[in-house]
Formats: structure tokens, sequence, C-alpha cells
């Protein structure tokens, strides 16, 4: 078989056997919307790509583009362990390298799957058995010579949980033992976020956690989560794909103390935006869902801990935070917000004040105008 590209001239063409391999045809047969695809060429080399007009990507896997879709295209591979840790692989890609090869170095069998161009499912490791069991299972041992699908499984399970899925017995087992060997410690705090925040955007978050408590592996990355209970309300799940990582992370922090909500995101490298959401969460937790009863410098000071008065803020994002069921109060903060927010330095300035005299008076009126909301 040979995948014909589409170029201005019709001249070129790719040698090899192509197919559509990994989490595309997982999704495909899940009926889910794939919104990637990973091509795979068997007995092509290097060379061959290049002269096709593929053009390679990065010195140490064998990927390429397409000349005009720019999708990935691997060459099929096998992968020896030289060290420890995620990073410590020889990759060995020749010709002869086969399909069956390569899908036996991926992590689960629901993703050692592949399609050929007339639309035949391979499926050496049985992954359509256990997609219609809804099992997440290791393809082969070398599943415990790569740390980082400690992660991958729990945000895997986060994923397809709604779905029914659940990690197989004996998958389990060998997280364990990779916890144990402390291979998790090799992983980056940079890989160990990625993987913790796409988790955050899948339907069930909670699992990633909860996986990760089971096998032993929050002790190292995630020490501080493990005093805690992983809830989330569903109407936080559902929420814009654009702002659930950080609604999620401010939610299930709130009940660590400040100081270890710090040293967990700084540990992980977790991004600014999200130390200080969960921060802001925490502080003002006791305000959430309840009509304010603490004074007016009280409820200033979140307005101006959340940015409600400036572009970029959280204050719209800490806004969501709130119960469906509560959208008065939500609207009584919103419009507090937008009143308060009308109080700026041009009105004190045209009165003659200058310097620190107009912070003072925007202070002032601010609080004013809270304090006549709270009365109301």
């Amino acid at each position: 078989m040979s995948q014909f590209l589409s170029s201005d001239d019709d001249s070129a063409f790719l040698k090899g056997e192509v197919y559509l391999v990994g989490g595309p045809v997982r999704d495909e047969l899940l009926g889910l919307m794939a919104y990637d695809r990973d091509w795979l060429v068997v007995g092509a080399t290097p060379e061959e790509l290049k002269a096709a007009g593929f053009v390679q990507v990065g010195k140490d896997f064998p990927v390429f583009l397409h000349p005009d879709t720019k999708e990935e295209y691997a060459l099929a591979r096998t992968e020896r362990k030289s060290g420890k840790g995620y990073q410590g692989f020889v990759c060995h890609t020749s010709p002869d390298v086969t399909l069956e090869d390569d899908l036996m170095r991926r992590d689960f069998t629901i993703n050692a799957m592949a399609k050929d161009a007339e639309g035949v499912i391979h499926d050496p490791y049985n992954g359509l058995s256990d997609l219609e069991n809804k099992v997440l299972r290791h393809v082969s041992s070398a599943f415990s010579e790569d740390p980082l699908r400690v992660l991958r499984g729990a945000r895997f399970l986060a994923r397809f949980y709604c779905l029914g899925f659940s990690v197989a017995e004996e998958t389990e087992d060998l997280m364990r033992a990779l916890v144990r060997a402390e291979e998790l410690q090799q992983l980056s705090a940079e890989r160990v976020w990625s993987e913790t925040e796409r988790a955050l955007q899948e339907k069930n978050p909670e699992q990633y956690f909860m996986l990760l408590e089971k096998v032993g592996a929050l002790d190292y990355w995630f020490s501080e989560l493990r005093a805690l209970e992983f809830e989330l309300p569903e109407f936080l799940t559902k929420a814009r794909q654009d702002v659930r990582a950080l609604l999620c992370w401010g939610w299930l922090l709130h009940g660590l103390a400040p100081e270890a909500i710090e040293s967990l995101c700084a540990r992980i490298k977790a991004p600014r935006r999200y130390r200080d959401f969960a921060l802001l969460v925490q502080r003002f937790w006791a305000q959430l869902n309840t009509r304010p009863v603490a004074d007016s410098a009280e409820v200033l000071a979140l307005l101006e801990k959340a940015g409600a008065f400036k572009q970029g803020g959280l204050f719209d994002i800490w806004l969501m935070l709130w119960h469906p069921d509560n959208q008065t109060l939500k609207a009584w903060w919103q419009t507090l917000a937008e009143e308060v927010a009308q109080v700026t330095a041009r009105d004190f300035v045209a009165q003659g004040l200058k310097g620190a005299a107009i912070g003072t008076a925007i202070k002032a009126r601010r609080l004013e105008l809270i304090a006549e909301a709270l009365s109301q």
C-alpha cells in the first residue's frame, strides 16, 4: 500500500504503509470527536520522507510534518530503556520495524490500535476487547519503563470514567511498582503540571487524584493533597473549557493553608494565575454562596484581590464558582463590583486632589458604596 500526497504537481508520493494510530482510532470507535490525527509510516526511511516533501521536526524521534496538511507522520520505531525517567530511552527506527513492533511500545491497549487506508482496524494487543469492556490496560511490561504513564493513566481515567472505564488491577500494580522504585521523581515539574492541567480539564478530574492516591503517587509531587477529599460539583466540570482547569484547581485546594498552596504550586511549577486563584478561593471561601457578613473592608479586599477593577483579573472566574441555584447572590456581587469600579481617579482629580490623596479618596468612596449595598 502506498500513500499519495496532495501537492501542486501531484508528483510527490510517499513509500511505505501509512496508518492512522492511537487516540484518533480509539475516539472514533468510542464515537467521540477526535481533534488531532496521528499517522504512522511503516517501511520507509527518513530520506524517503524528506524526498516526498516532509520536514523533520526534532532530533530525538523520527517525526515529520506533511508538506500540505502539516500533520505529524512518525516512522515506526522501537524503544530501549537506557536510564531512569521518561527520557531514558534509545529510539530505533528502520524499514524493518513492523506495525506490531511500534504498537507494542505504546501505553494502553486502547491506544495501540491502527487503521489502514481501507479502514481495516489492526488490533494486535486486544484493544477492541478492552474498549468494549471499558478497561485501561497496559500493552506490555514495558509500561513500567516510563513513569509518565502513571500520570497519563490517571488522566485517561479522568477522561473516560464517565463512560464507565476503570484501570486493570495488573496495571495498577505496575503503577505502584513505578512509585516504589522512585521513578516518578525523575519526571520534570513541567511534565507533571502539563498532565495535571489536562486532567483538570476532563469530565472527572477528581479521578486523576484519586488514582494517584490509590497507587501512592501523591507522596512526592502532591504531598499536600493527601489530606483532601477529591470532590467537585458537577457544574464546575461542565464549565467552559478555557477556565475549567482553573476553577477545579481553586475548588480542590480551598481546604489547604496558604503556605501549603504556595508550596504545592511552586513544586509542580503551576502558573502564577493558578496559584493566585487558589489563594483567592482559599481566603474568601466563606463568602461563596452566602450573603456577605464581613465588614466593608473585607468585601473591598475581596474585590481588589480578585482584580475586579482591572482587565485580566480573576473576579469573573471567581463568580463562576457560585452554584447555579444562587444566581441572585451572584448577580449581587456582579452589580456591586460594577458600581464600585466606576469610582476612579478622574472624579477626584477634577476636585483638585493630588498624589496619595486621590488613592485615599477612591478607597473611602468605594467603602461607602459597599456599606450602602450591605445595608440594603
